[in-house]
């Protein structure tokens, strides 16, 4: 089965924090969202809350101005390999 992730990175926090979502069309949307928060420059921040569907109890709450990167990937739960996140010269 092909999960696709969504890790953020925070402001001050050594640790990013992700979801995974079954379907690419909801990982893209709520990517997208994302990149359109963090676009804007009033001081107002919105209050992001995702939800994992991997772990359907999974809840996280994040202020928009508070993430400095967005990425997201696909995992396939195939040997638990992954795609590495992020960019990379090796085609594994």
């Amino acid at each position: 089965m092909i999960m696709y992730s969504l890790e953020l990175s925070l402001r001050y926090s050594p640790f990013p924090i992700s979801i995974q979502k079954k379907e690419f069309d909801d990982v893209k949307r709520i990517y997208d969202e994302i990149k359109s928060y963090m676009n804007e420059t009033s001081e107002s921040s919105n209050l992001i809350e995702l939800r994992c569907d991997k772990m359907q109890d999974k809840l996280i709450a994040v202020r928009a101005k508070e993430i400095i990167s967005v990425q997201m990937y696909e995992k396939s739960s195939v040997a638990g390999g992954a795609k590495r996140p992020g960019f990379s010269l090796n085609t594994d």
